[in-house]
């Protein structure tokens, strides 16, 4: 469907049915986006007199539509490659803290529960404050006691989803948890189909399965290497585990992607935190108590920590970027390169070889994500179906499909 940029407004008489329709009108904004103090009076604001050259693209997208002829149309612009290059920085996060996770364990420090809860005290540091600062104190209150319950969820399902994938490696092989951290995408095409009513094309669909394949090769390399993780002490306990931290994983994707995409990154981030921490610190206090005592504190463990800390804090910077301009289910599929860039780390920390299916498998998983977006338009998946047909319940924050429309040459 295209977008008419010239004159962009509200169906008269459709109503904002989002859970943070609330909000919308509080004058809060994200980078520069601002709500007008009339518009409950007067009703939405209209975008008028966009840029030629937008609407010059939006419209030449809807004849390539009718014609059949939009194949990769999304891919040829920047946006693509950006979002492209994000997943594979995250990618990277994830690899260097689970690389600062084994140089903790090789000291005798596990201390999973207390590692992520100082990056929820460091992100609420930065986002928590500068939410107070742009709210102040009496509207930030006013959002706990409002919509805090709605961040008290998303928090939970991500701290948990953490905490159950970590204790799933204590009593399963990596290689057994690997596959079933693919239920994170399952999760995610499930939930986008049912509540977020996403409709997945069939290029998507296959490009998930290429990416799934690329990862197969990688998951059997590993296993033709024997660096699989051993015997399991106990496999289906450590499998359920998994399962449930991968479930939780990809409802936490799906409801920050929703938050997103309505309110600004540095209030979802904070709120995330905010929460996160209280429920992460209560969680650490009972069960790592022990591990706590035990392990090992000199000057290597407190630069793990720290490294593990800073990277785990961009790796939550950036992520909700991707959501907003692609969506969960292109953020996790984005991850299943962690492996490949796992290796490349193991191979100068800890000296280990490198298996011919792995550049294989890596050149594998990035043409999935070529072909996921083969038939997107030039908006990609940045424009949501669940904020209407023009992107009116959204907000024009860095990366959505509102900011482009309206700043269309912007980068991001």
């Amino acid at each position: 469907m295209t977008v008419d940029t010239t004159h962009v407004r509200p169906k008269s008489g459709e109503a904002d049915a989002s859970p943070l329709s609330a909000l919308d009108s509080s004058g809060s904004g994200s980078n520069g986006c601002a709500v007008a103090g009339s518009e409950a009076a007067h009703g939405r604001a209209e975008l008028v007199g966009a840029d030629v050259t937008m609407a010059d693209a939006v419209a030449a997208e809807g004849a390539n539509e009718k014609r059949g002829k939009r194949l990769f149309s999304y891919v040829k612009t920047k946006q693509f490659w950006i979002v492209l290059l994000l997943g594979q920085v995250l990618a990277l996060c994830i690899t260097s803290t689970n690389t600062f996770s084994s140089l903790l364990a090789g000291k005798g420090t596990n201390i999973p529960a207390f590692q992520t809860f100082f990056n929820y005290v460091l992100l609420n540091i930065i986002y928590t404050s500068y939410t107070i600062y742009k709210y102040g104190f009496k509207k930030w209150g006013k959002l706990l006691l409002k919509d805090g319950w709605r961040y008290f969820i998303l928090a939970f399902m991500d701290v948990e989803g953490n905490y159950f994938v970590v204790l799933a490696y204590r009593y399963t092989t990596i290689l057994s948890a690997q596959l079933i951290n693919f239920w994170a995408i399952v999760i995610v095409v499930i939930v986008s189909l049912i509540f977020l009513k996403v409709r997945y094309h069939l290029t998507q669909y296959a490009g998930i399965l290429v990416c799934c394949g690329g990862m197969g090769l990688l998951l059997a390399s590993d296993h033709i290497t024997g660096s699989n993780g051993g015997t399991a002490a106990n496999q289906l306990k450590g499998d359920l585990f998994a399962l449930l931290g991968a479930t939780f994983y990809g409802l936490s994707n799906c409801l920050e992607e929703f938050l997103v995409s309505k309110r600004p990154l540095y209030e979802v981030i904070g709120q995330l935190a905010f929460w996160a921490m209280l429920i992460n610190g209560t969680q650490a206090g009972i069960f790592d108590r022990d591990s706590f005592r035990r392990a090992t504190w000199d000057a290597d463990v407190g630069g793990y920590l720290v490294g593990f800390t800073l990277i785990l804090a961009l790796f939550y910077s950036l992520a909700p970027l991707v959501f907003r301009m692609a969506s969960a289910a292109f953020f996790n599929i984005s991850l299943l390169t962690a492996n490949f860039w796992g290796v490349v780390v193991g191979v100068h920390v800890f000296h280990l070889s490198v298996h011919w299916m792995y550049p294989v498998a890596f050149v594998l998983i990035v043409a999935g994500l070529v072909v996921y977006f083969a038939t997107e338009t030039v908006l990609g998946e940045a424009k949501k179906p669940w904020l209407g047909e023009n992107q009116e319940r959204g907000i024009a924050g860095l990366g959505t499909a509102k900011r482009r429309v309206q700043k269309p040459d912007a980068v991001v």
